[in-house]
């Protein structure tokens, strides 16, 4: 057992010794480079003295290194997934050149500003880039079910079974469940039924957790909601743990809660948990507002000769009108006109009721993979989203975003639950997580799911990080139709 266990941590020895020598080339070459294209290969000073900026180039190159170390950027648990890699990468640069302008205004040394300003910004983009490059490596390892971190699931069945679920869906979070241990719950049931997973206990014992840890391997165990442990059982579980070096994870009953939202605060020893409620007011709807302006209107102009082609195109290749306009609904339940180049047959509303029982969309939304009504131009508009860029004189005019939901239709919006309906709470968008996230491929629950995520998780940055991964869904068109 012990054998196999070393075997299955060598992935995080390998990944984090990577990301050494990955780091220790970028830090290098930033200072190397910084000092080449700074004073060629004869530093002076401006009063003509030689200066040990080769000397420095090195001790600033190892500092760097050392300090990315000490900042915990290579610990395997954040590794391949959310910003937490990246902000300590940055941190630890910033920490470092922070104190080398201390420490040279301090003795009043002269260091030079242009070496400075050359290798700081160049070292951070090497390095953002290298992370970046090694996660993608990551997750198409853990995408086959390699260089993942093997769990345990404590807790009540129901709360076992979800996070299994969302484990499994996310593989690129590198965690994959194995074995589930249900405290007081004896079904008599050997595999829990909704996961799939082996169910090795049902004792609420300190001694036979571990047993059961034992016996799946894990590297780590999350205890979920409904777990039937006293708190005593669960604080001489995470000692045990420790001495074993078995990570511990704290599963709350949250879901879909972004990480900027939460904050731990520690009360009479107790970790406890704050969820801030989401806001879009004030500055922070003026600030997307301007955003969505600003960016819609360079993208009408640089977009206009592409524009201007595509309405030529979409009206030579079939009869009727270049723009299809149809009622949306936005913000608040309110009605708008949405626009789009045409890319079906004039009489395409009349000829849905025809192809009803067609449908490969998912239960609310009708879709048709091969729709006789699409026309040839309007194929190769859809599969790379070119019938949506009149929806940019929406977003200027004010009824949509750049991001956002997906604008529903009115009968859509008619059989919503009353969860779903909070999806227009935000304008309705032009791209958003559904189009980043398979489109027309994703079930009604993942539709419903990623926009709700959005409307309770919005921030400018995640507006940003969505255009940019639109920009790779497009080219790649996948769930296009």
């Amino acid at each position: 057992m012990g054998a196999r266990l070393i075997r299955d941590d060598d992935w995080q020895v390998r990944t984090s010794r990577l990301i050494g020598v990955v780091d220790a080339f970028v830090v290098t070459w930033a200072v190397i480079g910084a000092f080449v294209v700074r004073f060629g290969f004869e530093p002076r000073t401006a009063s003509g003295e030689e200066s040990p900026y080769l000397l420095l180039s090195v001790f600033l190159a190892v500092v760097w290194w050392c300090m990315l170390g000490a900042w915990n950027s290579r610990q395997s648990r954040i590794l391949g997934a959310g910003p937490d890699e990246y902000k300590r990468v940055v941190a630890a640069s910033l920490w470092l050149f922070g104190l080398v302008a201390i420490v040279s205004y301090v003795l009043r040394v002269d260091t030079a500003r242009g070496y400075v300003g050359i290798a700081l910004p160049a070292g951070v983009l090497g390095l953002v880039l290298g992370r970046w490059l090694l996660r993608q490596h990551l997750s198409v390892r853990r995408a086959s079910g390699r260089s993942m971190s093997k769990l345990m699931l404590v807790g009540g069945p129901s709360a076992v079974a979800h996070l299994a679920s969302s484990l499994i869906r996310e593989k690129h979070a590198g965690y994959l469940p194995v074995a589930a241990y249900v405290p007081g719950v004896h079904s008599g049931l050997s595999t829990e039924p909704e996961s799939g997973l082996p169910v090795l206990g049902h004792d609420h014992s300190t001694a036979s957790i571990l047993a059961a840890i034992d016996q799946c391997g894990a590297d780590a165990v999350a205890i979920s909601a409904g777990v039937q442990l006293h708190p005593q059982t669960i604080r001489h579980l995470g000692w045990e743990l420790a001495a074993r070096n078995v990570g511990l994870i704290m599963a709350p009953a949250l879901t879909d809660i972004a990480g900027p939202r939460i904050h731990t605060q520690q009360v009479a020893g107790l970790p406890l948990i704050h969820v801030t409620t989401p806001t879009l007011e004030g500055g922070q709807r003026v600030a997307k507002r301007l955003f969505d302006v600003c960016t819609a209107g360079f993208l009408i102009v640089a977009t206009l000769p592409i524009m201007i082609v595509l309405a030529v195109l979409v009206k030579t290749g079939s009869t009727g009108p270049v723009l299809f306009s149809q009622e949306r609904v936005g913000m608040e339940g309110q009605h708008f006109r949405m626009l789009k180049f045409r890319s079906m047959v004039v009489d395409a509303e009349d000829r849905l009721a025809d192809l009803a029982d067609k449908n490969q969309g998912n239960g609310v939304l009708f879709k048709i993979k091969d729709d006789p009504r699409v026309t040839l131009v309007g194929k190769f508009l859809r599969k790379y989203s070119l019938d949506e860029l009149p929806q940019l004189y929406n977003i200027l005019v004010g009824s949509m975003s750049l991001v956002g939901p997906r604008p529903p239709l009115p009968k859509e919006v008619a059989v919503y639950e009353h969860d779903v309906r909070r999806r227009l709470l935000v304008k309705p968008g032009l791209t958003g997580l559904w189009q980043v996230s398979g489109r027309s491929n994703l079930s009604w629950q993942d539709s419903v799911r990623l926009d709700l995520y959005y409307v309770e998780n919005w921030s400018l940055a995640g507006d940003l990080v969505i255009m940019l991964r639109t920009i790779r869904a497009v080219f790649r068109s996948t769930g296009a139709y």
